[in-house]
Parts: C-alpha cells; structure tokens; sequence
C-alpha cells in the first residue's frame, strides 16, 4: 500500500463534519415537526376549554361575571347579562361601577357596586342577598352574590362573581311567610277554638279561644292529650272517631260532645276534625275547629222542656204524662204495679172569678208542690190543665200507695194557701184506678176515663175526698167519658187531619197561606166537622191535646211544603194558651223542623176571656218573641177590642164574618168594617176579612184596605193547598 496523501485528514473531518450537520438537519426538521405538533395540540386543547368554557357560561342558570383587579369585565354569560339589563357585547369591557343598575341590602339599604363585585372575605364575609333595580324602572329582582378570587399566570388576580336568581324562592318564601302569619292570625283571633294536635292526639297549638272555652292558659295545654279533656262518656266516642280517621275510613269527624273545664263546669261543643298527610300518606297532624254550643244546647234543652212541662208549676204536662202512662203499661208488672190518680180542685173557678188569675195561679202553684210532695218520688205528677192533675204511680203494691199518695194530698192541702195577701182555703176531690187485665187493655185513655169515672164519683159524693175506681162506676158518665176515651184515642191514632182554606192577598189575587181546619176522620162515621167533636174535647178536657196535634200536622206541613212559601195559621184558645204547653210545643216543633216561624200563625179565639197580665198574655209576648204572628180572631165582636189592639201583644186581626156577611147590602156593617179596617191600619197591623162568599164583598173590602181575604169564594177548606203564585210573605 502507498503512502496516505496529507489530504486525507482534511477529508475525513470534512465528512465527519457533513455528517454531524445532517444529523443536525435531521434532529431541526423533526423537532419543527414535534413542535408544529405541540403547537397544534395546545392549540387544541386551548379551544376544548374554550369551547367548554363559553358552554358552561352560556348554559348556567346563574350569572356569571369574570372581571379583573382593576374592576373590569372580561367575561360574562347571557344569564348575568339578563339580570344586569344589559347585553354582553355592552357589558364586556366595562367597569363593575358603572352597571345600569342599582343595589340595595335586604333591609333597603343602597350598597356600592365595588362592594358587590368585592370578595366575600373582604366586605362580606359570606353569601349575601341582594336587590338588583334596573335604572330604567324595570322589575326588581333578589339576587344571591358571591365572588371568589384566583391567580393569573403573571401573579395578579381575577375575580368571578356568580349572581344566583333567587326571586321565585323568595317569593315563595314570602307567600309561605304570610300564608303561616294569616294562618297564625286567623287561629289566634278565631272565634271559636282552633287547635292543632298530632297523630298520638296530643295537642301542639291551641288558641285563645280554645284555651279560654276551658278556663286554662294555652301554654298550659299544649302537650296534653285532647280526649282527656273530654267528659268521660264521650271519649269512646271521640277516639273511635279519630281511629277511623286515622284508618282512612272517613275523612273528616264531626262530633258533638262535652268538655270539662279546669273549674269542673261541662261546656257543650261540636268538633269538627281533618287530618293532613304528609305526600307518603302517613299522617302529620290534625287540624281541629271546637265551636262552643252551650248555649244553644241549653236553649234547645230549654225549649225541649217546656214542650214536655207545664210552664207555671214545672210538672210534667199532658204529652209527657201520657208517654210516662204509655210506658208504664208497656212494662212487664204493670197489673197490679200501676196506678192513675186524677186530681181535681173543688170550687177553683170560683176563686179565679173573685181573686183574679195571679191568685189562682199562686194556688196551682202551692197544689204542685203538694202533690210532689205526697207522691214522694213514687210516680209522675202532671198538671193536664187549668186545675186538675194526675199523678201516675209506680210502685209493686200500686193500691197500697195509691191511698198513702192520696191521704197525703188532703194532708198537705189542710191550712189554707196564702195568695195575693190572703189565706185561701183549697181542697180536693181525688178519683184513682189500679192498673187490672181489664183496664190495661184499655190503654191509656182506658186507664185514664176509668180514674176520671172515680172523680166523678168523688164530686158527686161531696167533693173533698178520694175514690178509687170499681166495675160498678163504669155507668157513671158512661157516654161522656165513652166520647171522651174514643175522642183521646182518635188523636192518638192521627185520625185528625187538616183542611186549609186559602187566604188570599185581595190586591193581588194570588194564594199568600192557608187557614188549617180540624177534621175527625172518623173510621166508621166518616168526616166528622168540627161541631161534632170540640164540645166534647172541651167537656173532656182534651181541648189541649188536640190543639197540640194541630199546632204539630200545621209545622209539618210547612216543614214538607217549604219550596211554596205559603203560611198557615192555627187556632188557639184561651184555655190551650194558659195550659202554657202549646206555645212550648209550637216553638220546638219549629225549631226541630227548621221551619221559619213567620210562616206559622197563631190566631187567638175567644180574646173576651184574656186579662192583661195574665199567662195567656205571657204566653202570647213568648210566641211574639220567638217570631210567631198572632191574629185576633173574630175582631169586632166580644168585649172591649180596641183595648185588647192597645194592650195585647198581637200582630193583626181578623174580621169577623158576621160583619162580611152583610156586605155590601147592610149599611151599618159596612161601615162597621171600614172604620175597623182603618183603625187596624193605622195602628199598623196586618188585615185579614173572612167568611167572603162573593166578588162584591171581595172587591168592597180591598176598597177598604183589608188587606187578605179568605171564604168560599176563594176555595173550602181541601187536604191540600190551592196551587198559586205565592210571594212567600207572611204576615
């Protein structure tokens, strides 16, 4: 081999050098590449977040708003800008100071901008809620601010404040608010009791009306539990009732029961209970309301009282007696254990006629506590009317007691009775029957005619003394007390019925109410008319049983007849008005059927036999004040009528028909019923003319301002009402 050239080196560094700089090309080439690739990653990446970003500012319901140190927006979503009242190209850029709005605290007071847009540590501290007003007068909105700061790249700081929308829940809020504080108020100030109690029915809120129904301080019964307030025969009741509440057998109680107050007096009550369930359908708590019906309990047990006692002497009357003797019978020892004693008193009319009334009623008086007296609690003492009573005894040995009764009758009536400043001296004859097979079957009237037989043989025998009832007084008034028995039983078994003739208001022409007529519907002798019957039901005393049926057919048929607005008036006399039941009865049969009582007119018969400030005139301001009108009947006739207009408290009168017979023919009566139609009129009082037969008379006494009309001409009495145009006034 040669030589090397001195060339060689040089080439080799050269080609040394050649080849590093293309490993350097190669190395610059492809880090351009890695680079071009990162850059484009980055690039990427940047516009994901972007992309992620602006979807999170566009999408939120809340604000949002990106701003600077210095206090400039950089960023903000549509959300943010609709709060704010602006747009978000407009609000880019500018400051937080100088936004078209204006901020204001919870309590009203303004806030500055930079304080808003501050973090939270640095004015707050916390989460606030604010008032965002637009400047133009736009709605206002609440809003919930908070701002939170991070670090920029270069050291600083940006700030994001997130602006919440929070109306609707404050709102909601707000309505909760005051629907708790009406509800509060409505509880509070409730009239009656208003409680709250929970599912163990233990009370969790009361109010004042409730606390004071019991006599007890609110604080002192919340926690306690409701049925051990309760009168102790009603909590079964009560909490079978919220048991079936519970079970979702019914949704809602209502209950009339009784509480006991913290001073022992007992208050009636209705309770009226709901449950509200939570949206599972368990139970959270009941709302109850406790309405306080004392008074009106008490007034209905009043008015039940009086229709079954004699209002003067407190004694069981009429309808009383005879269902304690029907009950009587009924029981299982009644032969032999029951006994009927008919008391009447001797020569009372007379001590009546020279005493006056009030006396006469100081000395019923006087017999009633006598009687109770000598009855001892062994049987019911009732007073049937004017003076007689009748004392109903239970006892095994009846016929014993009977005597024991009666001897302690005459007993207790030996000194005189002191009324009126005198001593009166009073006796009386006592008829009685023991209860035998033969008398039981009977029934009640059987019972009662056989001891009214035993009366009469007392009075007859010398009055003053006591007989007691054998087969061989049977002839003894037989027919009397025959007609009598049949006339008691005939009321008993409703074979008296009602007719009604139309009353008519003669200006108008049309059916206004109805007068009710007494049949007998006899079962053999057919329709028997009143002249048939009164005279015995008087003569037998049953005058105040059978208006008390009447006054009860006439309420019931208004109660079933109330969509035609008619009234309807009855009859009643002197001796049913003193008994003092009727009017009793006729309120409480009223009540009972929710029938208004104007529609129900009393037309008082026989007025000559009224005095002023006797019970009859009690008895008539009782039926005025309970809404009852009174009528005097047959006006124009008797004794002295314009006194009973000044002095008795009725509502209008009726003309009596002599007076319309004669009319138009007769002078005298027409001018007789035109100046009694005047002087009703004036003194403001309702008008009614009866007994019209013709047109002429019709049209003479509507010329004279009677105001209502009834007769023949206008219909008879009928089983049913004339079908009419009817106002529905009464009068």
């Amino acid at each position: 081999m040669g030589a090397l050239s001195p060339l060689s080196p040089l080439v080799a560094a050269l080609a040394a050098l050649g080849v590093g700089l293309a490993v350097l090309a190669l190395l610059l080439v492809r880090s351009r590449r890695e680079l071009a690739v990162s850059r484009r990653t980055a690039t990427t990446a940047a516009a994901a977040v972007s992309r992620r970003l602006a979807g999170v500012m566009a999408s939120g319901r809340d604000g949002i708003v990106l701003h600077g140190a210095g206090g400039r927006i950089l960023e903000v979503n549509e959300a943010a800008a609709t709060l704010l009242g602006s747009t978000v190209q407009a609000l880019v850029g500018s400051p937080v100071t100088e936004l078209p709005v204006r901020w204001r605290s919870e309590t009203g007071q303004e806030v500055a901008p930079a304080a808003v847009f501050a973090r939270r540590a640095e004015a707050w501290g916390e989460d606030v809620v604010l008032v965002v007003e637009p400047l133009d007068g736009g709605t206002h909105r609440w809003v919930q601010v908070w701002t939170r700061g991070s670090p920029t790249v270069d050291g600083g700081q940006e700030l994001t404040t997130w602006l919440a929308d929070v109306s609707g829940r404050r709102d909601a809020l707000a309505a909760q608010a005051r629907s708790e504080q009406q509800f509060q108020a409505a509880m509070e100030y409730a009239p009656i009791g208003m409680v709250l109690i929970d599912p163990q029915w233990r009370l969790t809120r009361v109010n004042a009306a409730f606390a004071s129904l019991l006599g007890a301080r609110p604080e002192a019964l919340v926690g306690r539990d409701l049925s051990a307030l309760s009168h102790p025969d009603d909590r079964a009741a009560e909490r079978a009732g919220v048991h079936g509440l519970l079970a979702g057998q019914q949704s809602r109680l209502s209950l009339e029961k009784r509480y006991l107050r913290a001073d022992g007096q007992t208050v009636w009550v209705v309770l009226d209970v709901v449950l509200v369930r939570l949206a599972d359908g368990e139970p959270d708590h009941f709302v109850a309301q406790v309405r306080d019906t004392t008074e009106s309990r008490l007034q209905a047990e009043m008015l039940a009282h009086r229709a079954m006692h004699d209002p003067l002497t407190g004694l069981a009357n009429r309808s009383l007696m005879h269902e304690v003797l029907h009950e009587a019978i009924e029981r299982p020892g009644a032969d032999g254990g029951l006994a009927v004693l008919v008391i009447d008193l001797d020569e009372f009319k007379q001590i009546n006629d020279r005493y006056g009334h009030p006396a006469g009623d100081d000395v019923l008086v006087h017999v009633a506590g006598v009687l109770r007296a000598a009855t001892g609690g062994r049987g019911t003492v009732a007073r049937l009317g004017g003076d007689e009573f009748v004392v109903v005894v239970e006892d095994p040995d009846a016929a014993r007691t009977v005597f024991e009764v009666a001897a302690g009758i005459h007993r207790g009536l030996r000194n005189p009775v002191r009324a009126q400043r005198r001593r009166l001296p009073v006796r009386a004859s006592v008829g009685a029957a023991v209860a035998d097979p033969g008398l039981l079957a009977g029934g009640v009237m059987g019972l009662l005619a056989a001891a009214d037989a035993a009366l009469y043989r007392a009075k007859a025998g010398g009055r003053g003394r006591t007989e007691v009832y054998d087969p061989s007084m049977s002839m003894a008034g037989a027919v009397r007390h025959g007609a009598a028995a049949e006339l008691g039983q005939a009321i008993d078994a409703g074979q008296l019925v009602l007719h009604f003739q139309p009353v008519v208001d003669l200006e108008a022409g049309y059916v206004v109410g109805h007068e009710a007529l007494v049949r007998w519907q006899h079962p053999e002798r057919g329709l028997l008319l009143p002249g048939t019957f009164l005279a015995t039901a008087e003569e037998a005393g049953l005058s105040v049983a059978l208006g008390l049926d009447v006054a009860r057919q006439a309420v019931a048929h208004l109660a079933a007849t109330a969509d035609r607005g008619y009234w309807v008036s009855i009859n009643a006399s002197a001796e049913q008005l003193a008994d003092g039941e009727l009017t009793g009865v006729v309120l409480a049969e009223l009540a009972r059927l929710g029938v208004a009582p104007g529609r129900l007119v009393v037309e008082l018969t026989e007025a000559s036999l009224v005095d002023a400030g006797t019970r009859i005139r009690h008895e008539l301001s009782v039926l005025g004040q309970g809404g009852v009108p009174v009528l005097l009947d047959d006006f124009g006739t008797g004794v002295a009528p314009l006194s009973y207009l000044r002095d008795l408290p009725v509502t209008g009168v009726k003309l009596d028909m002599s007076f319309t017979a004669g009319i138009p023919d007769d002078p005298a009566a027409a001018r007789v019923s035109r100046a009694l139609g005047a002087l009703a009129r004036e003194m403001e009082m309702v008008t009614v003319a009866e007994g019209i037969e013709t047109p002429e008379q019709a049209e003479f006494l509507r010329g004279c301002g009677w105001r209502y009309g009834q007769g023949w001409l206008f219909g008879a009495g009928r089983s049913e009402p004339v079908v009419g145009m009817s106002d529905g006034r009464a009068p």
